[in-house]
């Protein structure tokens, strides 16, 4: 055999060793929907803030916990479109939709993300709501970076940009709305556009 013949055969491996422990299988039209999403659960959260609470928001009012309301049809719904998506992905390449690498996958992504969740709670339970906007998109980042491992790596990219996103949100409070919408919403669609192209029309 010549070279050519030998880095070849060690490239194949390294595919088929690369398949095997990332779950490859993640679609990129989820992400465009779970920016759209995002963005629709922004427009009303800021329709709401400004016609009825006169932009403050009390933790027992009742704009409050339709925010919260919101909040949680946005993430409900970003999860069940992306399930869905990605099980046929799986599905069209013959791949298991749970298996070792998935779970992994999983896990690596609910530590961070739950954790920021609770936490996230916390500081609203406190009254400060100017901090939100920043943990949701830290965490967030962080539970895309510590999920990159065991998936496609572009998504760590998208993870930086929600980290350095937060970042900017903490250090300034006020603008953590807008940052919000930056990094849930315009991110998912971008991200989830080259996604798309890169992968999925393959």
């Amino acid at each position: 055999m010549s070279d050519k013949d030998y880095l070849k055969d060690i490239s194949e491996i390294k595919n088929l060793m690369n398949k095997s422990s990332r779950f490859i299988s993640l679609s990129g039209l989820s992400g465009i929907l779970a920016g759209v999403y995002a963005l629709i659960g922004a427009a009303l959260t800021y329709y709401l803030v400004t016609e009825y609470s006169y932009g403050t928001l009390m933790l027992d009012g009742w704009i409050f916990r339709r925010v919260l309301f919101i909040l949680f049809m946005v993430a409900f719904s970003s999860v069940v479109t992306g399930v869905f998506l990605t099980t046929r992905k799986a599905k069209q390449n013959g791949e298991k939709i749970w298996d070792t690498s998935s779970k992994r996958l999983l896990l690596n992504f609910l530590l961070p993300l739950v954790a920021g969740g609770i936490y996230t709670l916390i500081i609203l339970y406190h009254g400060k709501y100017g901090q939100t906007g920043g943990l949701m998109l830290i965490f967030y980042g962080l539970a895309l970076v510590n999920a990159s491992k065991y998936s496609i790596g572009d998504i760590k990219y998208l993870g930086y940009t929600e980290i350095v996103l937060g970042l900017i949100a903490a250090l300034f409070p006020g603008y953590g709305f807008y940052l919000w919408v930056i990094g849930f919403g315009v991110m998912h669609i971008i991200y989830g556009t080259i996604m798309h192209f890169k992968y999925d029309t393959k």
